[in-house]
């Protein structure tokens, strides 16, 4: 049995007590103020809401808004990914078509019956986490230490899950929508406000930056605990920013400092709960029973940790599977285990994608895409990866297997959610983005520059090593996708580099606008729409919308 699911149930709990909204997106409810009071007396009450921080990054693979994971909005759209399922919340991403990608549109404003966008979701982390930042400078806490210094340490590392989960959301909002309102302090009823500004992209990188040094200083160097967070994290996107920021040697050395931490190793060889039987190192470590530091996953920096068990409080749903998997059932396909579960195919890799392997590469071997069916008939049914074949309700369109997971009880292989344990952030990543700053700094070196950490990445997958003068900011991109798909956020990664439009233009037919016939993709999709409800809830002052929506 997996633990952590009694943590989960409290954070579920506190998410909502902590981080209501009203009309005002900022705005907290007055009446949690007794609540923590009552929470923030000591260090246990500090740690359950921390743990209730944690939640809202697991919001990113649920379904708080449609059925597909909430992460979906950074994925399809992009080189990588297209709505294989296209409905009215997506086709706007999936073909960019004017009426469908508004201020309105569900992903940013939220629905109908109540629930939030992603805009709302961000900021109520944020003030969630103000709310914690806030407290710690009671000078009454108990922080249980012993001593004053032992007290400071206790106190820091809480405020450094804040923030690091602080700079995690303005990082979201940021790159999605641009300039956003800055807040850092807990909002009460007393100073509640309708006239928010939206503050230059540079002061938002400079927050995060700030948010993410305190992180990397006070959070431990490594933790089997994985509700406690470490400071590879910080590293991680602190070399990110930098490379947005065009600082490639600081992002060479924060990106260093991870791959040099000896906690956190690529996965090369077989291990755990499948190396016996047939695969790859490569997707080890993507199956149930090997994700946690603790059953030998040296390479991730980020775990979500679930539960399986029925009726446990806390255990939450993970979409991905659902999401990115290809409703085959429609095909005379029966659910198993084999198959990953029951997938609903609202997304999908792109055909440019399949592509780019070759046909050594593990990450496009039989063990990480799904190539083929067998229906209940006994017929071999091949999936499809052709860019003529990119079409609506494709229900044999092949798919990842990164998310399979279903339960052992032949009566559940159709449920439709996965419980499964879920690395977030892999140190391959890292490896990618230290690539990019040694590019970036005109060394591609197959001995200590970009090419020799692309290889390290690609001869785990028993991909041919690529030379120096192959390296290009593209081919890094490229590598990002083969070993990436579906897990990054591809359409930041996009807009950093100043690659969304280009492209997308140019590896995907149904975002050109080339299958249907429309527009397609223009500079001004480089930001999304800004919520209505944001502007039109922000009385005191008028916040614009991005250009290209009105």
């Amino acid at each position: 049995m997996k633990t952590h699911a009694y943590k989960l149930f409290i954070l579920l709990t506190l998410t909502v007590m902590t981080a209501g909204c009203s009309d005002s997106f900022l705005d907290e409810i007055a009446k949690d103020e007794t609540y923590a009071d009552n929470l923030y007396t000591d260090l246990n009450g500090f740690r359950l809401a921390k743990n209730a921080l944690l939640h809202f990054p697991r919001q990113e693979r649920m379904e708080p808004i449609q059925s597909a994971e909430l992460g979906v909005i950074w994925k399809i759209g992009t080189d990588v990914g297209w709505a294989n399922t296209e409905l009215s919340w997506t086709r706007g991403l999936n073909q960019y078509t004017t009426a469908d990608l508004n201020g309105m549109m569900q992903f940013l404003n939220g629905d109908t019956e109540g629930r939030p966008g992603i805009f709302l979701i961000l900021y109520r982390c944020i003030s969630s986490a103000n709310l914690l930042i806030a407290r710690s400078g009671d000078p009454d806490v108990d922080w249980q230490g012993g001593n004053a210094a032992d007290n400071e340490i206790n106190k820091n590392e809480m405020v450094a899950h804040a923030r690091l989960i602080r700079a995690w959301a303005y990082r979201h909002l940021v790159m999605t929508f641009g300039a956003v309102p800055i807040n850092t302090t807990e909002i009460t009823g007393e100073n509640y406000r309708d006239d928010w500004q939206r503050d230059p992209v540079e002061s938002i990188q400079a927050l995060i930056e700030e948010d993410l040094l305190f992180a990397e200083q006070w959070l431990p160097d490594n933790s089997n605990d994985v509700t406690r967070l470490s400071k590879a994290i910080a590293q991680h996107y602190l070399a990110e920013l930098y490379l947005w920021q065009n600082k490639p040697d600081q992002a060479e050395a924060k990106a260093k400092a991870v791959i040099d931490n000896p906690n956190y190793q690529l996965i090369t060889e077989r291990y755990g709960v499948r190396r016996n039987e047939p695969g790859c190192a490569f997707m080890d470590q993507f199956y149930d029973g090997n994700i946690l530091p603790s059953q030998g996953n040296t390479e991730a920096l980020w775990v979500f940790p679930n539960s399986d068990v029925d009726n446990i409080l806390g255990a939450y749903s993970n979409t991905m599977r659902r999401t990115w998997v290809s409703a085959y059932n429609n095909r005379n396909i029966a659910y198993s285990p084999e198959y990953g579960g029951r997938g609903i195919g609202r997304a999908a890799i792109t055909a440019w994608v399949f592509s780019l392997y070759e046909s050594s590469d593990d990450r496009f071997s039989e063990h990480a895409i799904r190539k083929s069916y067998v229906d209940r008939d006994g017929n071999t049914v091949v999936c499809q990866m052709s860019a003529s074949q990119m079409t609506t309700n494709n229900h044999i369109w092949a798919s990842t297997r990164k998310w399979d997971w279903t339960y052992d009880n032949p009566s559940r292989y159709g449920e439709s959610y996965s419980y499964a344990d879920q690395t977030y952030l892999r140190l391959a990543d890292t490896y990618l983005l230290l690539a990019e700053a040694l590019h970036m700094q005109g060394n591609n070196s197959e001995s200590n520059g970009a090419a020799f950490y692309i290889n390290q990445v690609r001869q785990r997958a028993h991909a041919t090593p690529v030379s120096a003068g192959e390296v290009t900011l593209d081919y890094i991109l490229d590598e990002r996708a083969r070993e990436l798909v579906t897990e990054e956020p591809r359409r930041e990664t996009l807009m950093r580099t100043g690659k969304l439009i280009e492209r997308t233009r140019r590896y995907n037919p149904i975002a050109s606008g080339e299958r249907n016939g429309g527009a397609g993709i223009q500079p001004f999709h480089t930001l999304l729409p800004f919520p209505q409800r944001i502007i039109d809830a922000n009385t005191g002052h008028p916040l614009k919308q991005n250009p290209g929506y009105n």
